[in-house]
């Protein structure tokens, strides 16, 4: 049996000649992106703010973690080692998500970044956080960013890195690009929250199905079908607690959250919910990730700055942290269980989490 645990949680301070005053965001806290170095010895932390997006490196040292009241792991503190401004060309409105896709085993990272109108910019930098050629696009959305800026989400397909999905919350549309070529649109009927490409078991790695969570409902949407406009399920949660995150595992499961402050985990082969850890967060659910060393734990980010692991099966917290101020950015790195959260008062936490064999 493996059992997660806490092997670090730090802390660091965004350096204020960087950002003084960060602007104040959305409720989702899409606005950080993580990498961690091939060697492990230090984390990349991508966070957006106005019309720019920033890199700061900080180091990894081994350390004890240590617990404080109910259970709370307490952070250490520890130095910026890097931070920069990155040169890409700029948004013109504020910046609502940033993504990373790319291993270290390809040698290059995917940066992209998504404002207020929807307007998507791609860098192509390396492994070390550093621009490999200047390789950067940008596209506009397809009504050219008329109408009312309001929160945009973006994910790119975990098997093909240049497909990304762009949401438009006030716009209730979903926009597919293939590098700069716009493939299709997608029409919800609320206003979606977030989004997430699922792994399609049926055919392997292919990703074309992508989850969307819109008002109080799941939706489902196949990029290949053209009947009903791609929408391939809708479930529907209660009227008035509406969703604000999902994610997907390796196994193909869909987890989602919001208001309620409830996980519900469904099974994408019979799309029935398959477990519901009720009431798990004090407040509003606002951030998702299943684990990469384990499908059966998931994190889960709050609106009251805490952070906590659990088993979802069981409805267990294995261990939590919290951070000093509201989220304005949190997220988990793609293939490793490391977390990086940004919040309002300039504070970088980082949790690395590691697997211990019980018996």
């Amino acid at each position: 049996m493996v059992l997660l645990e806490a092997k670090s949680l730090r802390k660091a301070v965004v350096p204020s000649t960087l950002i003084d005053n960060p602007s104040p965001g959305n409720l989702q806290s899409t606005r950080l992106a993580l990498h961690v170095n091939e060697d492990g010895s230090s984390f990349l932390v991508y966070i957006a703010s106005g019309c720019h997006v920033y890199k700061l490196q900080i180091g990894v040292e081994d350390s004890f973690v240590s617990e404080g009241k109910e259970g709370l792991l307490i952070p250490e503190y520890t130095q910026v080692l890097d931070s920069a401004l990155l040169d890409r060309c700029p948004h013109r409105s504020e910046i609502q998500s940033i993504a990373l896709a790319g291993t270290n085993s390809t040698g290059y990272l995917v940066l992209g970044s998504v404002d207020s109108f929807g307007h998507l910019i791609v860098s192509k930098l390396d492994t070390c956080g550093k621009d490999v050629d200047r390789h950067t696009y940008s596209v506009l959305p397809p009504d050219s960013g008329v109408g009312e800026g309001s929160w945009t989400g973006l994910c790119f397909s975990p098997s093909q890195w240049s497909m990304a999905a762009v949401a438009n919350s006030f716009g209730k549309s979903i926009d597919v690009y293939d590098q700069d070529i716009h493939l299709r649109t997608l029409r919800t009927l609320w206003y979606p929250s977030s989004l997430n490409f699922v792994q399609n078991l049926s055919h392997g790695n292919e990703s074309s199905i992508l989850a969307v969570t819109e008002g109080c409902q799941l939706t489902i949407w196949d990029l290949r079908m053209k009947e009903k406009g791609g929408c391939l399920q809708r479930i529907y949660g209660s009227i008035g607690d509406n969703l604000y995150a999902v994610c997907s595992s390796s196994t193909g499961n869909i987890a989602v959250g919001g208001a309620d402050r409830t996980v519900t985990i469904y099974d994408p082969r019979r799309w029935s919910a398959l477990s519901r850890w009720v009431h798990c967060s004090k407040y509003e659910i606002t951030g998702l990730a299943f684990s990469s060393v384990d499908p059966d734990y998931i994190y889960v980010q709050g609106v009251d700055y805490e952070v906590f692991c659990g088993q979802w099966r069981k409805s267990v917290k294995v261990f939590s942290f919290r951070g000093d101020s509201n989220w304005l950015g949190f997220s988990k790195s793609s293939d490793r269980d490391v977390l990086g959260g940004w919040s309002d008062s300039g504070s970088i936490f980082v949790a690395d989490v590691v697997a211990r064999e019980t018996h």
